[in-house]
């Protein structure tokens, strides 16, 4: 059964991702491999969600996936309301939010250059804090791995596409946390 739910959205995540998988050089990529690692996670720690409920790695990864779902949510906010995207932008691995003509630095973009990728980075540590085992681990460490290259990659897409603007940027914030990294 994990086997089946891991493998059709593998599938699906192939689909949705088949232009970045296609231009290798493109940050969506690596981002790909981080999708697939948080999906082999979840798919592999389901069990054990709500096992032992008030355990320190369950309350841990409560707060991790709390801070996942703010971040994702508060950093598309931000994209929507001030990153004009140009639709007339010919890049197929890049979704809409992803073809801003104005760089954000508001909200998280405020403190941390990429706070979606850090809001995934925060879900694969919180969904391995479900169950932790060496498989689990590896998983984590593939996706982590996945999203630092998927954040460079990304950081040279916005110097061409922004120039001076993003390495000023670059060096009042951080990639992932606030002030540490």
């Amino acid at each position: 059964m994990s086997l089946g739910i891991f493998l059709a959205g593998s599938l699906v995540l192939a689909i949705l991702s088949r232009a970045s998988i296609i231009n290798q050089r493109s940050h969506g990529f690596p981002r790909f491999f981080a999708f697939e690692a948080i999906l082999g996670l979840a798919v592999l720690n389901a069990p054990a969600w709500f096992h032992q409920p008030f355990s320190l790695p369950q309350r841990v990864s409560w707060v991790l996936l709390l801070v996942s779902a703010f971040l994702v949510l508060s950093a598309l906010s931000a994209l929507r309301r001030f990153g004009v995207p140009d639709r007339s932008f010919r890049d197929a691995s890049r979704i809409s939010i992803e073809k801003t003509t104005r760089l954000v630095t508001v909200g998280p973009y405020r403190f941390i250059r990429h706070p979606m990728y850090a809001s995934l980075l925060f879900l694969a540590w919180g969904i391995f804090l479900k169950r932790v085992d060496l498989v689990s681990f590896l998983l984590a460490m593939v996706a982590s791995l996945a999203l630092f290259l998927t954040a460079v990659y990304e950081e040279q897409e916005n110097l061409r596409n922004f120039g001076d603007e993003y390495s000023v940027y670059m060096q009042h914030t951080r990639r992932f946390i606030p002030y540490l990294f």
